[in-house]
């Protein structure tokens, strides 16, 4: 099957409470990750949250990588999306690895695969 991109979504639970406040180490992780998997970066950009969480996003020639981090849940949920020959679980699999996750949970969506016939429902 013929895809333009494929998008991995992870829940990671049971993380490393202090590896998912700290946005310098998360940051780090999410860079690695996208070289790891081949990416060429193009842009960063996190944010931290008072009192806790870290957000951000890499964005790669080929997509992005994204997370969203609950330190006092032990969870993270991450986005890993890439287009042509790279394999987003490359990089999805070291940030779970990276933040000790004790659960991972993924599903991987097909991007791209053509137009979806839409029917059009005349109002009456």
């Amino acid at each position: 099957m013929k895809t333009i991109g494929r998008h991995v979504i992870s829940e990671l639970w049971g993380c490393d409470l202090t590896k998912l406040n700290d946005m310098n180490k998360i940051e780090r992780i999410f860079v690695d990750a996208a070289l790891r998997s081949g990416a060429e970066v193009r842009e960063v950009a996190f944010h931290k949250f008072a009192p806790q969480g870290v957000s951000g996003v890499v964005i790669i020639s080929e997509s992005h990588l994204t997370i969203h981090s609950f330190p006092e849940h032990g969870y993270a949920s991450i986005d890993v999306y890439t287009c042509g020959n790279l394999d987003p679980n490359v990089a999805a699999n070291y940030i779970a690895d990276a933040l000790n996750a004790q659960t991972k949970e993924t599903f991987e969506i097909p991007r791209g695969m053509g137009p979806v016939a839409v029917r059009r429902i005349q109002a009456m």
